[in-house]
């Protein structure tokens, strides 16, 4: 059967003791133009510095010096697309059904004709090559695509919303603590939608307030000192498109009057014209602070805050969402194993650790997502596991006890930040006695008065 890889592109590296049959292997595969590596014992094997995926492994399941079965194990702990194929001696089919339990891509039962070789190692090499070219795409896709990474039934319910809310063009507020991805969402939103503007981002709090106004509406020549020429803002750059105001609690007061009527009319002045100009583009803003809070206290317009406030997106912190905190580090762990040539091979047994598996459950994430990301970005890199947390204790000697007294913290915490230090209400969302929270907070030595707005 012929075949539309190109089998130079794919390393097939053969394990094999007898002399003899390595060599019938390595001619016959060569002849059908297969790039091969070829070594006697799983030693060797280890010792050479094996490429980036894609590549098959073949291994005699009898060498010298370990089992076949072993010697998947290490590769498909290492990386989990390699097809491995076993060769297994006569009467060890039962071995070679438990190899294919294990991982391996098939088998081949001594003594076997050249032409079963050669069409095992084709159908491995053509598996390996589409595994390494969807990897790429779907890599691709991720870069250009954003997406929130989480199966929790929280982020599932997150998403939905997004996608039903997406195509309706309707102004959105997104609140979330800094790091659990905010621009994200909008971005998601903005893709969705399929507006054929572009996508523009604001931070207002790195804008100095006496550019704010410019930058936002534009302005016509000699409107101020140094105005030599009209400049667009970002309202009518971003018009059949998507405008976002990251950290919009950052706006100044003397601002959010025009705002609010840009966003009722949809319409904008520059500074030092007369006349309207209409804008169509989606607003989006962004918040990690309770803008009615700010609102209630004077910080923030009350009717600007009303006017957001028609679609609410809340994001949840990591430490809510914990469930999803392996999916999302092993996410970023192989977007920057891809990233950075050979580190697959450094963090590899580093990624899997005890003391990183041990400290993705057990560390509070005040950074979110933001945070995971950069972490799982040293893991890539293969630093040793106190340069990968900050010089952070590791929590390898943390007991169950230790385990539950630190989520039970955690759980008190939450339900006190999300009742705004009223203790009867945490006790309620907790589901326990008033007292008996009053004697975990005083166990704790939390003070619920901190938490309170």
């Amino acid at each position: 059967m012929s075949s539309n890889t190109d089998v130079s592109q794919v390393i097939v590296y053969l394990i094999e003791d007898d002399a003899a049959i390595l060599k019938s292997c390595e001619q016959a595969l060569m002849l059908e133009h297969f790039e091969v590596r070829t070594v006697a014992d799983a030693g060797s094997f280890f010792a050479i510095d094996t490429p980036r995926f894609p590549y098959v492994v073949i291994t005699d399941v009898n060498l010298p010096d370990a089992c076949g079965i072993s010697i998947m194990k290490k590769v498909l702990g290492r990386d989990p697309d390699v097809p491995v194929i076993v060769i297994t001696g006569h009467g060890d089919i039962n071995m070679a059904v438990d190899s294919m339990k294990e991982g391996a891509f098939d088998f081949i039962e001594k003594p076997f004709s050249i032409d079963r070789l050669i069409t095992t190692v084709r159908n491995a090499v053509d598996k390996a090559s589409l595994t390494h070219r969807y990897n790429a795409l779907a890599s691709a896709a991720a870069d250009q695509m954003p997406s929130l990474i989480g199966q929790s039934e929280r982020l599932q319910k997150l998403k939905q919303h997004i996608a039903m809310l997406a195509p309706t063009g309707v102004d959105i507020l997104i609140n979330g603590e800094t790091g659990t991805g905010k621009e994200v969402v909008a971005q998601m939103l903005h893709q969705l939608s399929q507006c054929p503007g572009p996508f523009v981002a604001i931070n207002c709090a790195a804008l100095p307030e006496n550019i704010f106004e410019s930058e936002l509406f534009g302005h016509e020549a000699g409107a101020f000192t140094g105005a030599s020429k009209r400049r667009i803002g970002k309202f009518e750059y971003a018009n059949q498109g998507t405008l976002f105001l990251d950290e919009i609690e950052s706006m100044p007061l003397a601002l959010q009057a025009k705002l609010l009527r840009t966003i009722q009319e949809r319409v904008i002045q520059r500074l030092g014209a007369n006349e309207s100009i209409p804008v169509s583009c989606r607003i989006i803003a962004a918040t990690k602070t309770n803008l009615k809070t700010l609102s209630d206290q004077g910080q923030f317009r009350s009717d600007l805050y009303f006017r957001l406030n028609v679609v609410n997106f809340y994001l949840p912190a990591l430490r809510e969402i914990k469930e999803d905190i392996p999916l999302i580090f092993n996410h970023y762990l192989f977007f920057y194993r891809n990233k950075y040539p050979g580190s697959e091979q450094r963090s590899a047994e580093q990624g899997a650790s005890a003391s990183v598996l041990r400290f993705l459950a057990t560390h509070d994430w005040p950074g979110n997502i933001r945070e995971l990301k950069n972490f799982a970005e040293r893991v890539a890199l293969g630093f040793p596991f106190q340069d990968l947390t900050g010089g952070e204790a590791d929590p390898g000697a943390l007991t169950l006890a230790g385990l539950l007294e630190k989520t039970e913290k955690t759980a008190l915490v939450d339900a006190l930040r999300l009742s705004h230090g009223h203790v009867a209400e945490a006790a309620e969302v907790l589901a326990i006695p008033v007292k008996t929270l009053y004697d975990k907070l005083a166990r704790y030595g939390i003070q619920a008065g901190a938490f309170k707005t």
